[in-house]
């Protein structure tokens, strides 16, 4: 999992105005990528802020030009922007970054990891080193399968 820092983070999200000006990355919201994507640039890495209302699949055919796909948590007890990350990495195969933004806190570590998200922009106030240790809480591994392992452990242990 790959930790963000909103200071040295290259991601800008950029106003209409200063879509074509010289910043390496851009971050678009999904409606303003919507109203650019025809004519966008194949040369200029661009992401996509998602917001959990919208339909994952919207951004099916633009996935092998989108380098990041930001999904936003307005609340952490909104558990829908969950889904839109397995739904890209299982269902879509999407390769890019998948990150988590908004009211991403540490408990929320070991889910997102396991839904396929592997970059994220921590909350003010929670602590790097607390996510870390989170990450490690299930050293065994879990029961179920997910996006990193999709067979359930019964079906992996041998006897």
């Amino acid at each position: 999992m790959k930790f963000i820092d909103r200071s040295t983070d290259p991601w800008l999200l950029l106003p209409d105005s200063e879509i074509a000006g010289p910043a390496p990355h851009r971050l678009l919201p999904l409606a303003q990528w919507e109203a650019v994507r025809e004519h966008w640039p194949a040369d200029v890495p661009v992401g996509v802020l998602l917001p959990n209302t919208a339909d994952v699949q919207a951004l099916a055919a633009d996935l092998p030009r989108i380098a990041l796909v930001a999904l936003e948590f307005p609340k952490w007890v909104d558990g829908r922007a969950y889904s839109q990350a397995h739904v890209l990495r299982a269902r879509l195969r999407y390769a890019g970054e998948v990150r988590a933004t908004g009211d991403v806190v540490v408990d929320m570590m070991p889910l997102l990891e396991r839904c396929g998200v592997d970059a994220v922009v921590l909350r003010e106030g929670q602590r790097q080193s607390s996510a870390e240790r989170a990450l490690g809480f299930f050293p065994m591994g879990h029961y179920q399968g997910d996006v990193l392992q999709a067979q359930p452990r019964f079906a992996r242990e041998v006897a």
